[in-house]
């Protein structure tokens, strides 16, 4: 095994060539750690992108790199980049950590050691078992076979009406595919949310040429059929489960710990909670805990995105930034929206604007206190709301509210903060 872990370790290896991993990598450069970065991939192409794959399906026919957006090029800051490459196995302990990697080509494994070990495996889709005949979409590949796949005229049974099931529901309904969404939940959105917000979503459907039936659970799936579990069979030409993701964490085998769904416990530093000092994790993989925030999964670009700083940071010893509040954006069935913090479905949904309108707000408050603390806020085609909620929900905040200011949307949502 390697040496014992120092305030500045001399070597790191990354699992994981998404977007966590890379910005790992990159915040480990940009402050200022010259020793040796190796980076491991599981699949074969540089890191995309993984938000246009739904919300950009038929207008993007190729990845959307990040090394174009400006979010960092592996090929110049790692010292050894290993892409189409699977870790298979793990050890480690206070003095570092080895991982087994099997490359392409079935060879292998060969092992891999380092000072400090970061997690960013990510997350695949999942299906229920004995699902046959079904698409899923997470990565480029899946993109471009469900692209090819849709084509006008046909018909497409979605299975889930969460983020990406809305996403991709609305685009092939606009490319001229006959659409229906099953949702086992009553509204749509219920789980993310909640139940009242989610309600106010169930027009859309309609709007957008897509049959919504909701509080309906699906028994199985073979090709061509889905059947649910009142025993109806409904045909289709292409199914879509877009019932989530899963921490890509099954082969540590109990190296770590992990959680029920297999994700890997941390703090807002990434250090794994029970779990040996070189290792971290970081994005879709982690379920972070803070005193702020709570439990907060993985599993949203922005996190993927902003937590490698907080990594990394305490890793070469430097101030830990505050934790950004959690924030998801989607389109959905042609409106734009956006959640930020973490609702819950027994506080109070107050609205700035009409939700039969188009454009509004809704603000989760709780109202156990003295006055409205503000928990989280949705917003549909209101983009400047999205600012201010971010700015006053970072770092688990929850400033007090003044309701009749708060729901007026001629007054900017700041000046709703009691000070």
């Amino acid at each position: 095994m390697p040496g014992p872990v120092s305030p500045l370790p001399r070597s790191v290896l990354v699992l994981g060539a998404g977007l966590a991993g890379l910005r790992t990598v990159a915040e480990l450069r940009a402050r200022g750690f010259d020793g040796e970065v190796r980076v491991v991939g599981t699949e074969p192409v540089p890191p995309y992108d993984r938000p246009p794959l739904s919300k950009e399906l038929f207008r993007r026919t190729e990845p959307a790199w990040l090394a174009t957006d400006g979010l960092g090029d592996l090929t110049e800051l790692a010292d050894d980049l290993l892409l189409g490459h699977r870790a298979v196995g793990l050890r480690a302990d206070g003095a570092g950590a080895e991982v087994d990697v099997a490359a392409p080509d079935g060879t292998g494994p060969r092992t891999y050691r380092a000072d400090v070990l970061v997690l960013a495996v990510g997350a695949h889709a999942v299906t229920p078992p004995g699902w046959h005949g079904v698409r899923t979409l997470h990565t480029a590949q899946d993109a471009a076979a469900l692209r090819a796949a849709l084509r006008p005229g046909r018909r497409l049974l979605v299975v889930g009406a969460g983020w990406i099931g809305a996403e991709v529901a609305g685009l092939a309904a606009a490319r001229g595919c006959d659409v229906t969404v099953l949702e086992a939940a009553a509204v749509p959105l219920e789980r993310q949310v909640g139940s009242v917000v989610g309600a106010q979503t169930v027009p859309w459907y309609a709007e957008a040429g897509v049959e919504l039936r909701c509080s309906t659970p699906v028994r199985g799936v073979r090709p061509g059929a889905v059947e649910l579990v009142d025993g109806e069979v409904l045909a289709a030409d292409v199914v879509l489960a877009a019932t989530g993701v899963r921490p890509a964490t099954h082969w540590l085998a109990g190296a770590l710990p992990t959680t029920p769904t297999g994700a890997v416990p941390v703090d807002a530093a990434g250090r794994v909670t029970g779990g040996p000092p070189s290792v971290r994790a970081v994005g879709d993989c982690a379920e972070m805990t803070t005193p702020g925030l709570g439990t907060v999964p993985g599993g949203h670009w922005d996190a993927a995105l902003t937590h490698p700083a907080a990594l990394v940071a305490a890793l070469v010893g430097d101030e830990v930034p505050p934790t950004p509040a959690p924030y998801v954006f989607s389109t959905q069935l042609g409106r734009d929206v956006a959640l930020v913090g973490r609702p819950r479905d027994d506080l109070r949904v107050l609205y700035r604007g009409d939700p039969a309108g188009r454009e509004w707000s809704a603000l989760v408050v709780d109202d156990s206190g003295p006055a409205p603390r503000l928990v989280a806020g949705f917003t549909a085609d209101r983009p400047r709301d999205v600012g201010p909620l971010r700015r006053l929900l970072a770092g688990g905040a929850t400033p007090g509210l003044d309701p009749g200011a708060a729901a007026d949307v001629g007054t900017p949502l700041k000046k709703a903060v009691l000070t």
